[in-house]
């Protein structure tokens, strides 16, 4: 499975390669890089035959979109790639409608991401996350004029519940206008609670997802060796990070531990099979993944060329599978719902 086996982003035209390359590295001080090693990496991808970029005005204060900007620019790419940027987060403190999910901000951030990103269009603009306030009928409205005016191409929703989702997908469907074609959610063996909710419903709205931290910030890497109640170990979570200590837990650890067998088994390190397993689930579209080096980088593509057995998946599975009701208990319920006679739908 090389990054030229494409496929569609959910029920869309729009194509893409199944490992997205994420540049919230680019110019993020301590865990990021620099600009030429920045600009080696989305060379190294685009290379491998990867089309997808992800960034965000967020990252590294808007650094990474002038980047990956002037990366596409100088190669003459634009029309090769699908180029996706995100609005929600506020840079002027103290200015609530800098930030959000309302119609005054998504046009405030979208003029600001296309200066930086030096094109007149944006292939994809998520929503990068769930304002709490705003109605899913402005957004859609907002979004929805940005598409037909040829702004935004398509748009797509990130850190949102599932009701959400489902509630824009559905009055988006029912109006015939512009919806939502992707969730971009954290998924991976130690952060499956996207399987609950989310996944089935991507899988009946015809959304595809494109996990963000499939890795869980290097975690599932094995960059780091348990420390207390901590870890040490260099990388994201060495330091000040989002995630604080919460990725270090009892359950994360056993998850750990029962991935380092597997990986040996497949004499593969175990980020690659890390990434095969998310790229395996159901409803997956394309990861994203993120790298500070062109070394690491071309370690996570060669994730496509892992297959992992039926056991192989089950031992992971049985190690990291937190909800019974997102996973096992769904069956037990089904059957005993029909009698114990096997139905499937449509």
């Amino acid at each position: 499975m090389p990054l030229t086996d494409f496929r569609t982003l959910g029920r869309s035209g729009l194509v893409v390669s199944p490992l997205a390359l994420g540049t919230m590295t680019f110019g993020t001080p301590r865990w990021g890089s620099a600009e030429d090693v920045s600009q080696h990496v989305f060379d190294a991808y685009v290379a491998a035959g990867g089309n997808f970029i992800d960034t965000a005005d967020v990252y590294a204060g808007g650094r990474s979109e002038e980047m990956v900007g002037r990366f596409v620019a100088e190669r003459r790419l634009r029309d090769q790639l699908v180029l996706a940027t995100k609005f929600a987060f506020n840079p002027q403190p103290g200015n609530p409608n800098a930030g959000g999910n309302g119609r005054k901000n998504i046009y405030r951030a979208l003029e600001g991401s296309l200066r930086r990103l030096q094109t007149d269009y944006v292939d994809l603009y998520w929503l990068h996350a769930w304002d709490t306030v705003t109605p899913a009928e402005e957004v859609l409205q907002t979004l929805g004029d940005l598409v037909r005016a040829g702004t935004i191409r398509y748009f797509g929703f990130s850190n949102v519940p599932a009701w959400y989702a489902t509630q824009a997908a559905t009055l988006a469907a029912a109006h015939g206008v512009p919806g939502p074609i992707a969730l971009q959610q954290e998924y991976s063996l130690v952060a499956r609670g996207i399987e609950t909710e989310h996944v089935p419903a991507a899988l009946h709205l015809g959304l595809g997802i494109t996990p963000w931290s499939p890795l869980a910030a290097g975690f599932l890497a094995g960059k780091y060796e348990r420390a207390g109640a901590g870890a040490s170990g260099e990388g994201r979570l060495s330091g000040p990070n989002p995630f604080g200590n919460l990725k270090f837990t009892d359950h994360n650890w056993r998850v750990l531990e029962a991935l380092r067998p597997v990986a040996a088994q497949l004499e593969r390190p175990l980020a690659q099979v890390a990434l095969a397993w998310a790229t395996a689930q159901p409803g997956i579209s394309s990861l994203i993944i993120g790298a500070s080096r062109t070394e690491q980088l071309r370690d996570n593509l060669a994730s496509l060329e892992v297959r992992l057995s039926a056991e192989h998946l089950q031992t992971l599975d049985d190690a990291s599978i937190v909800d019974p009701v997102g996973g096992r208990l769904w069956p037990v319920i089904k059957r005993a719902v029909f009698g114990g006679a096997e139905v499937r739908g449509w």
